[in-house]
């Protein structure tokens, strides 16, 4: 399989990388593993609508072009596991074992969120197209404004700057064995993820429009929704609650 990252597209302004890359597979100018890597977004996407902001220079902001072979769409949330259990790999690899995937796609380091994974399905018919992986990851931005005390980066936690286009190159390597992996055992990287989810097995609390409530982690279904224990077991789509800190 072509190692992802080629083409690697480097601008030093967009709207959105993935914006940039779904334009590019529309227009047919994209393969499986095209990048988009940029220094500074001016709309960056997060989930839920939800903007992401990163000081220009400082973090990883990129873009994958992915073409799901050989899956149905109602294993986008497999494949979804796949690239953060890659990203989850490549981070923890600098940062240590208490790196955490936290459902539905945010990556953790202990309680602060150290980076942000966002996929948009590009579908022709009922056939899934592309997979536009979004990747924004702290490294060596170190002030947060008002997400302070909720966000962290690997120049905080290990006090050394970083080589940003080192720790790209090692970043595609690690998401491109992860859905090589998904290629060969979906249920490993289902089973993997859950090895690295934050909150499993522990009391958390979630808020579902004006209701907080407490309940325990129990896992993701492969299709997405998240499995807690609240006196009988519940589940939750992405998008139905969110979590209090």
């Amino acid at each position: 399989m072509k190692r992802l990252g080629t083409p690697l597209i480097e601008l030093q302004q967009v709207d959105s990388t993935n914006n940039y890359a779904t334009a590019l597979a529309h227009a047919g100018r994209a393969t499986h593993g095209t990048a988009v890597l940029a220094k500074a977004q001016t709309a960056g996407k997060g989930q839920r609508h939800k903007g992401w902001q990163a000081q220009p220079g400082a973090n990883i902001t990129l873009s994958l072009i992915l073409r799901p072979e050989g899956l149905q769409l109602a294993q986008a949330f497999t494949f979804s596991m796949a690239v953060a259990l890659g990203v989850q790999r490549f981070f923890s690899r600098y940062a240590g074992a208490e790196t955490f995937v936290k459902w539905p796609n945010d990556l953790f380091w202990r309680d602060r969120k150290a980076g942000g994974i966002l996929i948009e399905n590009i579908l022709s018919g009922s056939e899934w197209k592309w997979a536009i992986a979004g990747l924004g990851i702290n490294i060596n931005q170190t002030a947060f404004g008002p997400l302070a005390d909720r966000a962290v980066s690997l120049l905080m936690i290990t006090g050394k700057k970083w080589p940003i286009p080192d720790l790209v190159s090692a970043l595609f390597d690690s998401v491109g064995a992860a859905l090589e992996e998904l290629q060969q055992d979906p249920a490993a990287i289902i089973a993997a993820y859950h090895d690295v989810l934050y909150a499993r097995g522990q009391c958390v609390k979630l808020r579902k429009d004006s209701r907080v409530f407490e309940v325990e982690v129990i896992g993701v279904t492969p299709e997405g929704a998240l499995r807690v224990r609240h006196g009988i077991e519940e589940q939750y789509q992405v998008g139905e609650v969110e979590w209090v800190f």
